[in-house]
């Protein structure tokens, strides 16, 4: 045998760690149950260790790879807002869903303005860069908040908390990017001197959240009638197959990117309308189940490449950025989330739970993908480890203080099953 030909494939090799990824895809998340880990943070582990031996030297860092970074996790998003949208039991009601409008009006808007004003004074950012960094930051994520969202349809696992979060992380995604607009406006502006104002209030907030908006309901409502609403023998829901509702969010958010609206919003808003179609059917479940199921494997792959980039993402942070990634999430997202549920009727702990929460994610990546995309920043790679310090403090966290929510609540944290006892 001559030298190096015992060496295998890379193409066996590739399909081997795919089938080995597939299989953790199935099993991690019964092992973890009873561990206070999430997901996300052990495959951004495993995927460290991977790329730790020697024998893998190739290290990839995401402002590397900037259009191939954005379109990844813009995929990974749009498919966890089809899944976030059809796990929802509430009905869409404007006072049943009033703690999602105080977060969305009051608490994103203050995270933002705090974030960028920090940034400015302590990091010595420009405008347009702070702003850029504070709307990548202040969504919550629908990709990495499995832990703190509702449970699968019908199962009833929905408390106040899960469901806050859950339609926060649905909606912020569409209503944070005029954010990320005006932060490419502005730097553009810069150097042009060109009027800004109208055409971003026009066209980038007006125009395309109404328009993503109205095309998400009309592509929901349609898929809807489809699918539970024909003549008996030509409805999709016959088919059994669950894959219908990834060709609804691909065609929801291809459709409206089409018109150049928002398609983040509009695949969320397709989900929620296809549900209400027939809320109580079992099909939903079956799209659901597809849904998480390509959201986990897609999540995995990114996650473990992510493992590979954390100390070269985190190399440039210095101690002010870790000192302001501490200010961001124990200070400047509760008080706002406290100030935006101001006198609003919850238990305290569940009050102070939704106050610390907004899970920063790939939502953040995809958003400052986005901007560095389309405007020049001369630190990009000190953005990109803040951002990456906030999402992994904050992963650390999810699961202890939303089993810690459960006991007291009286809920079995591993079942979602209510105690006998109460403890």
């Amino acid at each position: 045998m001559a030298q190096g030909e015992w060496l295998p494939d890379p193409y066996i090799l590739a399909l081997t760690g795919l089938g080995l990824l597939i299989a953790l895809v199935a099993w991690l998340p019964l092992a973890l149950k009873r561990l206070p880990l999430s997901l996300p943070i052990v495959c951004l582990g495993i995927g460290a260790a991977l790329f730790s031996l020697p024998q893998v030297t190739w290290r990839p860092l995401p402002y590397d790879h900037l259009d191939v970074t954005e379109r990844f996790t813009e995929f990974v998003v749009i498919i966890a807002l089809m899944g976030a949208g059809l796990k929802l039991d509430r009905v869409f009601e404007w006072r049943r869903w009033m703690v999602a409008w105080r977060l969305l009006a009051i608490t994103m808007p203050l995270s933002i303005a705090a974030i960028t004003g920090l940034a400015v004074w302590a990091l010595g950012l420009s405008f347009p860069v702070a702003l850029l960094l504070a709307a990548s930051l202040a969504p919550t994520d629908p990709v990495l908040a499995a832990d703190v969202q509702v449970g699968p349809p019908k199962t009833g696992a929905e408390d106040e908390v899960r469901f806050g979060l859950t339609a926060e992380a649905g909606l912020n995604d569409g209503l944070a990017f005029p954010f990320v607009q005006l932060a490419i406006a502005l730097a553009a502006a810069a150097g042009t001197g060109e009027p800004w104002f109208a055409e971003w209030l026009g066209y980038r907030v007006v125009w395309e959240i109404g328009a993503g908006v109205l095309g998400g309901w009309l592509i929901g409502r349609a898929f809807g009638w489809l699918t539970f609403h024909v003549p008996a023998e030509k409805k999709l829901v016959r088919t059994d197959d669950g894959l219908i509702a990834i060709a609804a969010t691909l065609v929801s958010y291809g459709l409206t990117e089409i018109i150049h609206s928002y398609g983040f919003l509009a695949v969320f808003v397709t989900a929620l309308t296809f549900r209400r179609t027939h809320r109580e059917h079992d099909f939903q479940t079956r799209m659901h189940e597809v849904t998480e199921q390509v959201e986990r494997l897609a999540m995995m792959i990114l996650l473990l490449l992510g493992g590979a980039l954390i100390r070269g993402l985190l190399a440039p942070v210095s101690w002010i950025d870790a000192c302001l990634a501490l200010v961001i999430l124990l200070v400047i997202r509760p008080v706002a989330g406290l100030i935006g549920l101001a006198g609003f009727r919850a238990e305290r702990t569940e009050t102070l739970t939704l106050a610390f929460f907004g899970i920063r994610g790939v939502g953040s990546l995809y958003y400052l993908s986005y901007g560095l995309n389309r405007m020049e920043v001369a630190e990009a790679g000190r953005l990109w480890g803040l951002v990456g310090l906030v999402i992994l403090l904050h992963g650390l966290t999810v699961t202890p203080i939303m089993r810690s929510l459960d006991r007291r609540q009286g809920r079995d944290p591993d079942t979602g099953e209510v105690l006998g006892d109460g403890t």
